[in-house]
């Protein structure tokens, strides 16, 4: 794995890290009630979906990470693996929330535009 994949695949753990502690943690903060599109009086009701789609995020970037720590301590295979998988995965998660909800294109664009960039740079030589 070349190194602008390696840094494009840390960017992507630490992306899905910060975003997945948003979702798990501060998801009732007012300032985010709009990337999240719910409503103050919804807070109670989205919690179970919320916090849990948070910490799928936050494992996904746990693992795109140990991908590149892998790489590094001699499991190459392995560790590319992992990286694709989790670049994969956010593709098509990014592709679902565009055909689920058209109005977040751009979150979709940006879900899966990164990990387009990983595969995309984990496959050149």
């Amino acid at each position: 794995m070349n190194v602008v994949a390696q840094i494009l695949a840390v960017l992507l753990g630490l992306t899905g890290i910060g975003v997945g502690i948003l979702e798990s943690f501060f998801y009732r903060h007012p300032r985010l009630f709009p990337i999240f599109r719910i409503r103050p009086e919804d807070r109670r009701a989205v919690r179970l979906w919320v916090v849990n789609q948070g910490f799928y995020n936050m494992v996904f970037g746990l693992g795109s990470i140990l991908g590149v720590i892998l790489v590094n301590t001699g499991e190459v295979v392995v560790g590319r693996t992992l990286v694709l998988f989790v670049a994969a995965c956010h593709i098509v998660l990014g592709i679902v929330l565009g055909v689920s909800e058209p109005k977040l294109w751009r979150s979709a664009a940006g879900q899966a535009g990164l990990p387009v960039l990983v595969i995309a740079a984990t496959l050149l030589p």
